[in-house]
């Protein structure tokens, strides 16, 4: 009975790991420089609390979440603050989103909500 049991918990995948997901967190300069020099795929989203678009998507961003093999973080950048970081990439509006993998970035968007632009912005650094 007990084969029996481990061989129906091996066929359906309960106890495997779980496959890597999109998570944001809030952006840090060192979050950013340790990702960039791991090689890990990472993002910069440009967010003012106060721009409807920026929200719509962080919705956007909270629905891809449980897409599996999305191994993507999101940093969250306060775009009213993070003068010095918006001057030193260029950025010029909210709702900004840059993907980088490692120190290359691989997309930039603004002012997109598309759920699935945004997927495709952040599986280009996979």
């Amino acid at each position: 009975m007990k084969l029996a049991a481990a061989l129906l918990v091996a066929l359906l995948g309960f106890g495997a790991a779980p496959a890597a997901a999109l998570e944001t967190k809030p952006y840090s300069a060192p979050a950013l420089t340790e990702a960039k020099q791991a090689g890990k795929p990472i993002a910069l989203h440009f967010h003012a609390d106060w721009c409807p678009t920026c929200r719509a998507q962080a919705k956007a961003f909270q629905a891809l979440a449980a897409e599996a093999g999305l191994d993507v973080t999101i940093l969250t950048v306060n775009y009213d603050t993070e003068t010095e970081l918006k001057r030193s990439l260029n950025v010029r509006t909210q709702s900004t989103l840059i993907v980088y993998k490692g120190g290359q970035e691989t997309a930039r968007l603004a002012g997109v909500t598309d759920s699935e632009a945004l997927k495709k912005a952040l599986k280009s650094a996979l």
